[in-house]
C-alpha cells in the first residue's frame, strides 16, 4: 500500500508521478478548512478512535471452489459502519488508473489504482492510494478488484483485528465477549438472509420463460422450459400439524428450500398461535373440573372464569421475566421490537405460550449460558 500526494492548488487531483516506478511526494495530510472549529477531532484522533471501537473480523466465509476460508469485503464494511458513523469520519474514493487485457477466452483480467480519501468531522483529509486487481469471465472484473482494493485498505489502515479481541493480547486465547458474540450471530444472520435472496432471485428467473433462439416450429431441446414442480403450502402444512414435532419438521423443510424470514415468522406466529389454543383448552378443563366448594356447599359460578385469567397473567408475567433475562444474557437490546415484528403484538400483550417461545428461539442461537 502507498499513499498519494495532493495537488497544492486543486487538493481534489492527485499528484501523479513523472514515470512509472518513481515513488511519489509523501506528503498525505490536508489540514481542515480555515473556519473549521478547534474543537472538532482531526482526522488521525478519529481514526484512532475507530480503531479503539473495531470488532475483530474471523474468516467465516469459504471459496468452495478453491477450498479456503476467507474475510469478504461485507464482513470488513459491516465491522467498521458503527464505529466510523459514532466517530463522523468518512471515506470518498475514486479510480484513479485502471487497466484491462482479455483473460483467456472469455476472462477480463483488470488492475486499477484506488484513492481513497478519509475525512474527519473538522474537514481535514487523509488521502491514501492503494492497487486492486481481479479476474473474471463475466463484467465484473472490475468491481471485484474495487472491493480487493477497500477491504485491504480498512484492514491496513484502520489494522481491524482479525484473531482476539484485543490486537495486544493475541498470544493467549481469550473467549470472545457477549457483545462480539451478539455482533457475530448478527452478521451470519444477515449473510443467511442474503443467500436466501439470491437463491430465490435466482429461482425466479429458472422459472421465466427462457428466450427462443430460432424460428423453426419446435423448440430445441436447451429451449425446453424444466418440468414444473409442484410446490409445497407449508403455511397449509403447519395449519394441519397434530403436534410440536410435525411443526418442526415442516419449518426446517422451509427454511431448507429458503423460505425468507417474514415467511418463518408467519409460520412461527401459527405454531405460537396453536400452543395458545391448546393452553386456553387445558385451562378451560381444569376451571370445569372445579375446586373445593366452600363451607356452605355452594360455589359461585364465576369462579372458574376468574381464576383463568389471574393463572393465565401470573404465567405470562414470569415468561415475560424469562424472556428479558434470556435476551440480556444474549445482548439483545431490540427485544421488544424483534418480538412484535414477529407476533404482530407488544411483549406486555402477549401470552405465556408466545413469549416462551421466543425465548426458546433465543436460546437455541446461542445466547443462553
Amino acid at each position: 500500500m502507498t499513499v498519494t500526494a495532493l495537488h497544492p492548488v486543486d487538493p481534489a487531483t492527485p499528484t501523479l508521478s513523472a514515470a512509472p516506478g518513481v515513488p511519489q511526494a509523501t506528503t498525505v495530510y490536508t489540514p481542515a478548512p480555515a473556519g473549521a472549529a478547534a474543537d472538532l477531532p482531526r482526522v488521525f484522533q478519529v481514526i484512532h478512535g475507530v480503531m479503539k471501537d473495531v470488532m475483530p473480523i474471523g474468516k467465516d466465509q469459504k471459496n468452495k471452489q478453491q477450498d479456503y476460508h476467507f474475510r469478504g469485503v461485507d464482513d470488513a464494511m459491516s465491522a467498521m459502519a458503527g464505529p466510523m458513523r459514532a466517530h463522523g469520519c468518512f471515506i470518498a474514493p475514486e479510480v484513479v488508473e485502471h487497466h484491462q487485457r482479455p483473460r483467456g477466452d472469455k476472462g477480463t483480467h483488470t488492475n486499477l489504482k484506488m484513492l481513497y480519501r478519509i475525512f474527519g468531522p473538522a474537514g481535514d483529509c487523509l488521502a491514501v492510494t492503494i492497487p486492486g486487481e481481479a479476474m473474471d469471465t463475466g463484467d465484473k472484473s472490475t468491481n471485484k478488484a474495487m472491493s480487493a482494493a477497500l477491504k485491504y485498505m480498512l484492514f491496513q489502515v484502520f489494522m481491524i483485528p482479525v484473531d482476539a479481541r484485543s490486537v495486544d493480547d493475541s498470544d493467549r486465547d481469550q473467549p470472545p465477549t457477549e457483545q462480539h458474540r451478539a455482533e457475530r450471530q448478527q452478521n451470519q444472520q444477515r449473510r443467511q438472509q442474503r443467500q436466501q435472496n439470491n437463491q430465490q432471485r435466482n429461482q425466479r428467473q429458472q422459472d421465466g420463460q427462457q428466450p427462443r433462439r430460432s424460428d423453426r416450429a419446435e423448440s430445441g431441446p436447451w429451449e425446453q422450459q424444466p418440468p414444473q414442480t409442484q410446490r409445497r403450502d407449508y403455511l397449509a402444512e403447519a395449519e394441519r400439524a397434530d403436534n410440536p414435532h410435525q411443526f418442526a419438521k415442516v419449518r426446517a423443510a422451509a427454511a431448507e428450500n429458503g423460505a425468507p424470514a417474514e415467511f418463518l415468522a408467519r409460520l412461527d406466529a401459527i405454531d405460537a398461535r396453536k400452543r395458545q389454543a391448546a393452553q386456553q383448552g387445558q385451562q378451560g378443563q381444569q376451571g370445569q373440573q372445579g375446586t373445593p366448594s366452600h363451607d356452605d356447599g355452594n360455589r359461585h359460578p364465576d369462579d372458574a372464569h376468574r381464576t383463568a385469567p389471574d393463572s393465565a397473567a401470573e404465567a405470562a408475567a414470569e415468561a415475560e421475566n424469562r424472556l428479558r433475562l434470556a435476551a440480556s444474557k444474549a445482548n439483545l437490546p431490540t427485544l421488544d421490537r424483534d418480538f412484535e415484528m414477529v407476533f404482530g403484538l407488544p411483549i406486555a400483550q402477549a401470552p405465556a405460550a408466545q413469549l416462551n417461545l421466543f425465548r426458546e428461539r433465543i436460546e437455541a442461537a446461542g445466547g443462553a449460558q
